[in-house]
Order: C-alpha cells, then structure tokens, then sequence
C-alpha cells in the first residue's frame, strides 16, 4: 500500500458517497482519484483498469455535466430507469467490448488477468455511463462489478484498493435503495 493508493482511496469513497447522495461534487472528486489510479494500476500492470481509469476522466466531465446542465431547463437530469431495449443494448456492447478488449490484451500485452480485467473495464463503463445519466440501473451493475473488483485486487496485493471496492459494494446497495425511492423517480 503507497501513500498515493490511500489518497485514491479516500477520495474514491467521498465521490461514490457524493454520488449516493446526488450531489454533483461526486464528479470533480472523482475525477482526482481516477486520474491518481490510472498510475497506481499502470504500476501493477492491469492495463484495461489503467485505460479504463482514463476513460472514466472523460465520463467525470461528461457526469457533472449532465448532473448539473443537462435536462429540463438545464437544471440536471433526474434519477429514472433504463427501458428494456437500451438496456439489453448497453449489456450487448458491454459484452462484444468485453471479449474485444481482452482478445487484445491476451495477444499483445504483458498484462495479468487479461480477460477478467477486460470485462470488469467494458461492463464498468457501461455502469458508469448509465449512472451520469442518473439510471437506477447502474446500481445492481455496480455491485457486481464491485464484488469481482474485490476478488481480483485481493489477487493483485492491492489490499487496500480491495476495502475500497468492499465498501462501495456497501454504498452501491445503498445507492440503489435511494434511487428507487427516489421522490421524482421518473418511470
């Protein structure tokens, strides 16, 4: 554990917290830590969580933007569910990027954990896409995702890392308690 993994950690727990609770500061705090954690995985040769982190740095812009710009009158969307359809469509493309991504890692990487790492990478942009667009969704996504988080940073020696993906299994099954009974839930 480095001074810097702890760092990540604390401020990956105030965004998801922020998050839970709709406050747009998630966005720019989470911003910090994926940037920070795009380094700490880089060092540990998990490349589709390093590119993923990257790729998250956009969808944290792309999050406060619509959280506070987006929607009716510019006033940020509301929470609301994802219809069937988009649904299975965002699983879909989870999926193909899923075995595209880890195909490419396998054959020309030295990365550890190709395929795992892979499909955690594609699925979690797609929770994550579905969460800057307030989706009650992207929760029981997120507690999956998470749940082989843990497993794989306990693999990888990232103790730490691995208690911060532990708790925001916690905060996710919170968030998903709070976004279906959410006041303006918008069907």
């Amino acid at each position: 554990m480095s001074g810097l993994e702890l760092f990540a950690a604390a401020l990956g727990v105030i965004a998801v917290w922020l998050t839970v609770k709709q406050n747009p500061w998630c966005w720019p705090i989470g911003l910090v830590m994926v940037l920070l954690y795009s380094w700490i995985f880089f060092e540990v040769k998990l490349y589709s969580d390093m590119l993923l982190q990257l790729v998250y740095a956009v969808l944290q812009l792309y999050g406060w933007w619509q959280w506070t710009r987006a929607g009716a009158a510019h006033h940020g969307r509301q929470v609301s569910y994802l219809p069937g359809q988009p649904l299975l469509l965002g699983l879909g493309v989870g999926l193909v990027a899923s075995l595209a991504l880890g195909a490419a890692m396998a054959h020309w990487t030295d990365a550890d954990q190709p395929w795992l790492d892979a499909a955690l990478t594609a699925f979690s942009l797609v929770a994550q896409l579905w969460m800057a667009q307030k989706r009650v969704q992207c929760w029981p996504l997120w507690i999956v995702l998470d749940t082989l988080f843990v497993g794989l940073f306990l693999y990888k020696g990232l103790y730490l890392t691995a208690a911060l993906y532990a708790l925001f299994t916690v905060l996710a099954v919170q968030g998903w308690r709070e976004w279906r009974n959410d006041p303006v839930l918008q069907p």
